[in-house]
């Protein structure tokens, strides 16, 4: 498997819900979150299915 280091960065806003969390760099990737530690947890989930799916395998 090859290795791949990808930056990019995510938005973590919060509402009358919780808390929202998107990467602008990578369209539809987009989560949310009871707390701001679970939007990052799940934001950073997103972010590596996301590059996955683009890649057509595992990061």
């Amino acid at each position: 498997m090859q290795k791949r280091k990808f930056d990019v960065s995510f938005v973590v806003e919060r509402d009358k819900d919780g808390y929202f969390a998107y990467c602008p760099s990578l369209q539809g990737c987009y989560t949310q979150g009871n707390s701001y530690k679970e939007a990052v947890v799940n934001i950073l989930d997103a972010i590596k299915l996301h590059i996955e799916d683009r890649l057509g395998s595992k990061v």
